[in-house]
């Protein structure tokens, strides 16, 4: 049985992480990017993929991006899957308010790496006619709120992607698949609010989706037969019912 590859950006934390002990379970070999090298390290220690591969990198920087497919082009001649994971929000402030390198970080990140990155594995998915891309993206990719113009605007870029992206590829055996998770407890709200206690509010009085349930919603996704693309998800905890809208006990 050939053994199958997969490529998670952002897999030092929350879903990356929770997607490549996932796939790992699963019998994949792996390719794990983010920017802290010790965490990534520590992932792949603890993990008994058949195979594991760690770089670290910074996804805001295409020349970086690059160098790692360059220096990694063996491995990803072998790829299946690459999960593009990775991304931000920084910042609640309005629009007349909000920091400008806040909106650089989730424009780099969220849609320039996710571009990037993509760009320099297709080569190899359209070269042996066989790949999966998933991308992380969020129901901000499909509904606004205030302080948010920004970070939306990025994840509906994701959206429009991955749309897009699907229809250049047809007739190519390459899946696309957009995942749109709601309130889920990682890091992601303590990197855009600052502080702790600030991030735990966010998620006082609810039950927020985990990491791992986007994790098994990935597997699941990639695990379909050849000929079914599941093009997108959107996922909610029970107790949110739409942006904005918590139910709190």
């Amino acid at each position: 049985m050939q053994q199958k590859w997969a490529l998670i950006t952002g897999a030092s934390s929350g879903i990356g992480s929770a997607t490549a002990v996932k796939l790992a379970q699963a019998g994949y070999n792996l390719i794990l990017t983010g920017r802290r090298k010790d965490k990534l390290e520590s992932l792949a220690n603890s993990l008994k993929a058949p195979e594991i591969i760690v770089a670290a990198f910074d996804l805001q920087k295409p020349q970086e991006i690059d160098a790692f497919c360059t220096k990694n082009s063996a491995y990803l001649k072998k790829l299946n899957v690459l999960v593009n994971n990775a991304g931000l929000a920084k910042g609640v402030e309005k629009v007349d308010q909000a920091s400008l390198s806040d909106w650089d970080a989730m424009i780099d990140t969220n849609i320039r790496g996710l571009l990037h990155m993509t760009r320099g594995v297709l080569p190899h998915f359209v070269a042996k006619q066989e790949g999966h891309i998933v991308n992380l993206g969020s129901v901000a990719g499909r509904w606004t709120y205030p302080g948010g113009a920004v970070y939306c605007a990025s994840k509906f870029a994701v959206r429009a992607f991955s749309e897009g992206l699907r229809m250049d590829l047809l007739g190519k055996n390459i899946r696309v698949t957009n995942i749109e998770p709601g309130m889920v407890n990682t890091e992601f709200s303590l990197v855009r609010l600052g502080t702790q206690s600030q991030a735990d509010a966010v998620y006082q009085g609810m039950t927020p989706l985990s990491a791992q349930d986007i994790a098994e919603t990935i597997a699941w996704v990639i695990d379909r037969p050849a000929h079914v693309n599941i093009q997108e998800i959107v996922i909610y905890p029970t107790e949110q019912a739409h942006v904005g809208q918590v139910h709190r006990r």
